[in-house]
């Protein structure tokens, strides 16, 4: 028999599953944790071992002992969430990576009374039977935008694909070239038009179309005339578009539909808080338009949600569609979003209770009062090893709204002796909840505007353990 090399030694010196699982099954930390959990956190540590051995990466740590903290980590990490808090310390107010709008303390405490009883989803309470989940939020709507009816799917996207089936499959939608945009996660207003089953038509050139580039365009196979708001970009210098009367006009006379995708859909003029105005979904009401889709996520401020608002006859067709169904909200999104809607019911009530619009229009000196109390705090750990700064930034609205606007923000410049820019984001990331920054010429800058008043202490236990 040949002798044994290194690599079998150490192979069979790795203990077998079941004789781990006994060992960990006795201590009372693990006593309520799942065995699939266990049996996974186990198998996992010893297939990285062997790895480690098969690639000559030789290691000695092969008894229980040795193996069981590696084997805790991975518990750790499995029985966490994957979906779990974090710091926004960017400053990107809508941040689709980081779940985008935070809702109002309305809209969760509408939701948690939900979620935890029955409720009247789809029950006429007054006239005992059932009735429509949409008439939770359709008067609402109808109130705040002025509409004649409104309804509401998953998303804005969903919100486009629905209204263009319903009003113009098999039919030409004519739409300028310079709106032809593509958001986050490759959707483009082209891909959904084909989804739908219309036929792209368009008009203009990428900087300049007139009201003339539509009425030529239209024929007997013309199903509906679409206007979409390029939310997440701007060109600027040798320009001209159609305004939305125009559009309403040419539409009248031709006796064709109307339709606006404003994307990230507001009903508050920032141009109040001396921000870039942004189109209001009101403003698209009252020039006229049969169909407005917009976001509830975004500008608004509320859940993930495509918001339908226009003529009545057009809604009425739209909820018959079959789509519908399969785009429909639950409960909960209803319930946050309503939740969200009535706060609008005063403007200014709004913009102090909805998160996002209150970090949006939060003034330079509100936000650079919070820096100094932030960095005052983070004074008081004493480290000299620790580098503050005060800086001047911006901020940006983020979620595809308001692009070129730089909100003046002010935000702490954190250095640490002997550790770079990147390794501080690093070790803030790993923070739990991870904390989120940003760098700026090789400086890791913690933005006020997104940070939330109850979250100073949670930054301040991150340093703590990064200087320690």
């Amino acid at each position: 028999m040949e002798p044994m090399n290194n690599q079998e030694k150490l192979l069979r010196k790795l203990p077998g599953v079941d004789r781990i699982l006994e060992c960990i099954q006795v201590e009372q930390e693990y006593a309520d944790t799942p065995k699939s959990v266990l049996v996974d956190a186990i198998r996992f540590v010893i297939e990285k071992k062997r790895s480690d051995i098969l690639q000559t990466r030789l290691s000695d740590d092969l008894t229980i002992d040795q193996l069981m903290s590696d084997i805790r980590q991975k518990i750790a990490t499995i029985m966490k969430p994957n979906l779990r808090r974090t710091i926004n310390a960017t400053g990107v107010v809508v941040h689709t990576n980081l779940g985008r709008s935070l809702l109002a303390r309305e809209a969760i405490e509408q939701v948690l009374e939900i979620a935890s009883n029955y409720s009247n989803l789809e029950f006429d309470i007054e006239k005992g039977r059932r009735g429509l989940r949409y008439s939770a939020v359709e008067n609402i709507l109808c109130e705040i935008s002025g509409a004649e009816s409104g309804m509401v799917v998953n998303n804005n996207a969903a919100a486009v694909l629905l209204c263009l089936e319903t009003m113009a499959k098999g039919k030409e939608v004519i739409v300028s070239r310079g709106e032809l945009v593509e958001i986050g996660g490759s959707f483009r207003i082209p891909d959904v038009m084909a989804r739908s089953g219309c036929i792209l038509k368009e008009v203009g050139t990428t900087n300049r179309t007139h009201p003339g580039d539509y009425e030529e365009a239209i024929n007997e196979n013309t199903g509906l005339l679409l206007k979409v708001h390029t939310s997440n970009y701007t060109i600027t210098g040798f320009t001209a578009d159609v305004s939305l009367p125009e559009m309403v006009k040419i539409g009248k006379k031709h006796s064709l539909p109307v339709m606006e995708d404003l994307g990230s859909g507001t009903f508050i003029d920032f141009s109040r808080y001396g921000l870039t105005r942004e189109p209001t979904v009101q403003d698209s009401v009252r020039a006229g338009m049969d169909i407005v889709t917009f976001s509830g996520d975004k500008l608004l401020g509320g859940p993930q949600a495509g918001i339908i608002v226009g003529k009545k006859e057009i809604i009425e067709k739209i909820r018959k569609n079959p789509l519908t169904r399969a785009l429909r909200i639950d409960k909960l999104t209803l319930a946050a979003l309503e939740g969200t809607l009535r706060l609008y019911r005063d403007p200014r009530n709004a913009v102090q209770c909805i998160p996002t619009l209150r970090m949006i229009t939060d003034s330079y000196e509100q936000v650079r009062q919070k820096a100094d109390q932030l960095a005052g705090v983070l004074e008081e750990l004493h480290d000299s090893r620790l580098v503050l700064s005060l800086k001047t930034i911006s901020s940006k609205t983020g979620g595809g709204a308001l692009p070129i606007l730089n909100i003046p923000s002010a935000g702490v410049g954190i250095r640490i002796q002997d550790m770079t820019a990147d390794s501080i984001e690093k070790a803030m990331r790993a923070h739990d909840p991870a904390i989120i920054g940003r760098i700026e010429e090789d400086l890791y800058i913690l933005d006020l505007r997104t940070v939330q008043d109850d979250e100073f202490s949670i930054i301040v236990d991150a340093l703590k353990n990064i200087l320690a």
